[in-house]
């Protein structure tokens, strides 16, 4: 089973995965997180995934590419990958022939970089995906309706370029028109 999910920053992706995981460990199921290396939002504790508001964190095996998931995760039944996007756009490769072999796979990422171009990495994970979820957020604009895009707040155009409330905000349609 794959699991995929989605939406903008500050959404709840982590939150959710999280969210799922505490299920698997009541049901005494073999689990393990991976993130990437860049991912460097929890200072406090580098090898974990967290939320933003880090009330939620779980421990996590940070990896540098897409062939560690795979060798590091042969003992496990469930396999969590959070800020799927910065990873390499093969991962699909990996995720399929693990749910092919009978895990269960969750991921969450950005389905869209800050203007509004979907990720590869994630766009492949869809296609191969059993259950999709996209979360929304509020947008900070004008704080009524859902925000289904981050907007980067800073003079920056690196496609992967780590930020957090300064950086970005969750933006509606009508919003990052205007």
């Amino acid at each position: 089973m794959i699991e995929v999910i989605c939406g903008p920053m500050f959404s709840g992706k982590t939150e959710e995965l999280i969210r799922r995981i505490k299920r698997v460990i009541i049901s005494e199921t073999s689990f393990i997180v991976f993130k990437p290396n860049i991912d460097s939002r929890n200072e406090k504790e580098n090898n974990a995934i967290a939320t933003h508001d880090l009330c939620g964190e779980l421990q996590a095996v940070v990896v540098d590419n897409i062939d560690d998931i795979y060798n590091k995760s042969k003992d496990y039944e469930v396999i969590a990958i959070d800020e799927a996007q910065f990873f390499d756009e093969d991962l699909y490769k990996i995720v399929l022939r693990m749910a092919d072999e009978g895990k269960r796979i969750i991921i969450s990422g950005l389905d869209l970089d800050y203007e509004r171009n979907p990720f590869i990495t994630m766009s492949k994970l869809f296609s191969i995906a059993d259950k999709v979820d996209k979360i929304n957020s509020i947008c900070m604009v004008c704080k009524k309706n859902l925000a289904n895009y981050s907007k980067r707040m800073v003079n920056n155009t690196d496609l992967m370029y780590i930020g957090d409330k300064k950086t970005y905000i969750p933006i509606c349609r009508k919003c990052f028109n205007n």
